[in-house]
């Protein structure tokens, strides 16, 4: 085989499955709408089942289900006949994926949940089949034909059945008005989560952690302060309203000395930064992010309404966290 048939096969193959994704617009019909209201009015959880490829098909959009809104779990229909299918329960929804729609272990289990008077919905290639004349709503995922030249890989019709899931997941996470923090709920663990759900508070260096002087004290003094905690910066305060004046960096020495100014008799308060950016705890820790970024800091003084320091919330700890 020459090299250039490796690519001319590849883009039949992909060709013919976007000819049987593109065939799926035609077929979001009144059909899709009801399948929509019956998984929106489901009480409980989708059960999404299939044999075969379908149940890699079906795994997938159950696991989708699940993380935009609509509890879901996959059952194999083979072990549903041998205990599983009491996993189903009445306030549950089926959703039956088959392309041929004649699928043994599938047609099986149909009395069992028609006897649990459970809505089925299921996604056949043949809306002629039993499983989708038993159905309470058929979704037509047929296809023209396989992207397998033998036509017995399941290839177009799986990912026929895919995209229709996907349709139907995402259809439910909009009407639910299901958000990006949701969504982040689902996904504690991921970049997007720690984005949208960590707060500056839950990062921050606070207590005896948080470098921090008044500013009647000498360079000296502070940098001492810097040295103990390890952020490269302290925060200036008033001794008596403790609010914040500023802060002493490892920018503001460098300058200091290039002013030849004696560091064990300068008050830090006079060549300290003034007015630096500050950010509230209960704001989101991507926010922190982008001020650091915006003004290429490294680090941020937590305040509270009052313009007292609550904490310092440092770039390095946006990156342990994965924030960053």
């Amino acid at each position: 085989m020459k090299t250039a048939n490796y690519q001319s096969f590849a883009q039949k193959v992909i060709q013919l499955e976007v000819e049987a994704i593109s065939a799926l617009v035609s077929r979001i019909d009144d059909n899709f709408s009801k399948a929509c209201e019956i998984l929106l009015k489901c009480s409980e959880r989708v059960i999404v089942t299939g044999m075969g490829k379908s149940s890699y098909i079906g795994g997938k959009i159950a696991a989708t289900l699940a993380s935009t809104g609509t509890p879901a779990f996959f059952v194999h229909p083979g072990e549903a006949s041998h205990g599983d299918l009491g996993m189903i329960t009445q306030k549950d929804v089926v959703i039956a994926i088959s392309n041929s729609g004649e699928t043994p272990e599938i047609l099986t289990i149909l009395p069992l949940i028609k006897h649990l008077n459970v809505p089925l919905i299921s996604l056949t290639g043949n809306i002629a089949s039993t499983l989708a004349k038993a159905a309470d709503v058929n979704l037509d995922v047929s296809i023209k034909e396989e992207a397998c030249p033998l036509g017995l890989a399941p290839t177009s019709s799986t990912t026929a059945a895919l995209v229709m899931g996907d349709a139907l997941a995402i259809t439910l996470l909009q009407a639910r008005g299901f958000t990006a923090v949701d969504f982040a709920r689902s996904h504690p663990g991921g970049r997007l989560g720690k984005r949208l759900l960590l707060k500056v508070s839950d990062l921050m260096k606070s207590g005896n952690d948080m470098p921090i002087v008044d500013g009647a004290v000498t360079v000296s003094e502070a940098l001492m302060e810097m040295s103990k905690k390890s952020l490269g910066m302290t925060m200036v305060i008033d001794k008596k309203s403790k609010t914040l004046l500023g802060i002493y960096t490892d920018g503001d020495l460098r300058r200091t000395l290039d002013k030849n100014l004696d560091i064990r008799s300068t008050i830090v308060e006079k060549v300290m930064t003034k007015n630096p950016k500050v950010i509230l705890a209960d704001k989101l820790a991507v926010e922190a992010l982008k001020i650091m970024e915006d003004f290429r800091i490294t680090a941020l003084v937590v305040v509270d309404g009052h313009q007292i320091p609550q904490g310092v919330i440092h770039m390095h700890d946006l990156l342990k966290a994965g924030v960053a």
